[in-house]
């Protein structure tokens, strides 16, 4: 499963294991983290020493390997980490555990998530006495909910008492019963989360769970069914690894739980009532697997609706025009834009023929039907890396190795070169890499297409991307504001982002909104073309982006689309936005 996913993170991975029915003094709780690439296989080789020096009877023996062998046991946390706070290193890397000689206040937690409000969880528990080492998301939520389990192990502690039972059989009753307070800890704990995640973990005593935020930010799917219980963000991880069907896999909702007790019941409910459906538009365009059903249906329409904004680019030259897409990630989205242009091009062929007004000749039928939409492998990825999820200190040296080119492609100054990416979000493999190497083919016009919005806002619900000047719309819209003497609205929405800091979160406005008025999407887009042209290059140039409309029409089901609109979700989502553009302009600026 975990290799299955890996398209999702290459910085680092994490398992987790728990063996049930151990006696005290024998380890029971496993885990195994590793940083890089390889870290799936590294962690695996570890996993599997543990067996090498099994005898050819002992392999066979069921009960002396599960009694003897670390990493034999009946829960298992996998998990995969691209960045999501900008940190990296193996404290970072899920899953996290907590220990305790009692076992039932053990606890390993992993999942895909931000809280955007983590600094307010921070200050909820250091309030209850709590000093947490460290200031992340994923150990403050592991530590809050490491202390909502003491708390349920107390009252199951005090119920056993009350019941005359102590010592070993105090300790059984609390690891029995701790099923029924699961559900507590964790409603009692996510009372006040606000952020997209699914979080996953288990407890020393054997009870297992999966938590999905109320507005269904963050993606989870799961299985079920006599002998295994499995939950995974994406559902073609679990079609693949156990041959299921579509139907066979049900999506854990918006707010629900699913919790599995130590002797196997599981249970689905809702645990926090379910907010405005806001699932997250770019795990469908960039993240998930491109082999989900759902998913290739929605990035081939994506692709298909951008036809009509590249033939004003091309003037409607399709003769001239070869189309190619850039990043792997990208392909789908291709297809469909192909199709579109098949589409469009077997129309104008009936079109052609009938102005004819007369039984057409076998030359005039040959010349017409000819015709087609060209496509080449322009552009060849040569390290198997994502740009868009490396940490920033290594993301231009690679970008500028990222690309080869198929040269004999295209008709040098003749040609268009029309290339679709997923999304564009820095800018910086199309600065130091693409443009330039598409260039060198000598095309009459580099036509870059978009298959998502300009991304505009940061994102603070699991992907990287945190600060405003990053962003190459954003940049695009401060020169133009400087361009025409207008950084007075800059300061502005810096003035009002200051008056607002000790409102209630739900009382904030994101107007940074307001940067952007009074410019259309080409506006932009003709100015970050002018951002990221190299000085050396001359081609002319069009970037072509998708519109917030195509979006919502190709994935109508998946409707969040704040580092689109600005539209955040959640009340913390509005007030970090704020936050980051005071940051921004206080260093920009010096206000």
């Amino acid at each position: 499963m975990m290799e299955k996913q890996h398209n999702r993170g290459q910085e680092a991975a994490g398992v987790g294991c728990l063996k049930l029915d151990c006696a005290p003094g024998e380890e029971y709780m496993f885990r195994e983290r590793a940083l890089g690439s390889g870290a799936i296989t590294e962690i695996f080789e570890t996993v599997n020493a543990n067996f090498r020096d099994l005898t050819p009877e002992q392999e066979h023996d069921v009960d002396f390997v599960q009694k003897n062998k670390k990493f034999v046991g009946e829960i298992y946390l996998g998990h995969l980490r691209y960045s999501t706070t900008g940190k990296s290193g193996l404290d970072y890397v899920h899953p996290f555990a907590r220990r305790n000689n009692w076992r039932a206040r053990n606890l390993c937690i992993c999942g895909n998530f931000n809280m955007a409000n983590f600094e307010d969880i921070f200050d909820e528990i250091t309030a209850e006495g709590q000093y947490p080492r460290f200031k992340s998301d994923t150990y403050i939520i592991l530590e809050q909910l490491g202390h909502r389990l003491d708390c349920e192990s107390e009252r199951l502690f005090d119920e056993a008492r009350c019941c005359n039972l102590s010592g070993v059989d105090a300790t059984q009753y609390i690891d029995d019963n701790m099923h029924r307070q699961i559900r507590k800890m964790l409603k009692d704990a996510s009372k006040n989360w606000d952020g997209g995640y699914v979080m996953c973990g288990f407890t020393g005593s054997g009870e297992s769970f999966a938590v999905r935020d109320p507005w269904g930010i963050r993606p989870a799917y799961y299985y079920k069914d006599d002998e295994i219980v499995v939950l995974a963000s994406e559902r073609p991880v679990l079609q693949t690894t156990f041959n299921l069907e579509v139907d066979d896999i049900q999506e854990l909702m918006p707010g629900d739980a699913l919790t599995i007790s130590r002797d196997g019941l599981v249970t689905v409910a809702n645990l926090r009532p379910p907010m405005e459906r806001k699932s997250c538009s770019f795990e469908r365009i960039y993240f998930s697997r491109g082999s989900d059903a759902d998913i290739y249906r929605e990035r081939k329409a994506l692709g298909e609706l951008l036809v009509n904004p590249i033939l004003k680019a091309i003037d409607h030259d399709i003769k001239n025009t070869v189309f190619s897409f850039i990043p792997n990630t990208a392909e789908v989205a291709y297809y469909g834009m192909l199709e579109g242009f098949n589409k469009y091009h077997h129309e104008r062929k009936i079109e052609q023929i009938l102005a004819l007004d007369r039984k057409p000749t076998r030359e005039e039928l040959e010349e017409i039907c000819h015709s087609y939409i060209r496509s080449e492998k322009v552009a060849i990825k040569d390290i198997k890396l994502r740009t868009f999820i490396t940490e920033n200190n290594s993301r231009n040296d690679l970008a500028a190795h990222v690309y080869d080119i198929t040269y004999g492609s295209l008709r040098p100054y003749e040609d268009n070169l029309v290339v679709i990416d997923d999304s564009i979000v820095r800018g910086t493999t199309l600065r130091e890499s693409v443009i330039r190497i598409l260039d060198r083919l000598h095309p009459k016009k580099i036509v870059i297409v978009s298959s998502a919005p300009q991304i505009r806002y940061p994102d603070y619900y699991g992907i990287d991307m945190s600060h405003l000047s990053e962003f190459i719309a954003f940049r695009a819209a401060i020169e133009l504001r400087r361009d025409r003497g207008e950084l007075h609205v800059v300061k502005d929405v810096y003035d009002k982002c200051i008056a607002q800091r000790n409102l209630p979160k739900t009382s904030m406005k994101n107007y940074v909104k307001e940067i952007y008025e009074g410019f259309s999407d080409e506006d932009i887009s003709r100015k970050i073309v002018e951002l990221l042209r190299p000085s050396d290059v001359t081609t002319d140039i069009e970037i072509v982006f998708q519109t917030l409309d195509g979006l919502h029409a190709a994935i109508p089901n998946h409707s969040g689309d704040w580092y689109f609109s600005g539209d955040y979700p959640t009340p913390a989502g509005v007030k970090r936005v704020s936050e980051a553009f005071v940051e921004y302009a206080e260093e920009e600026f010096g206000w």
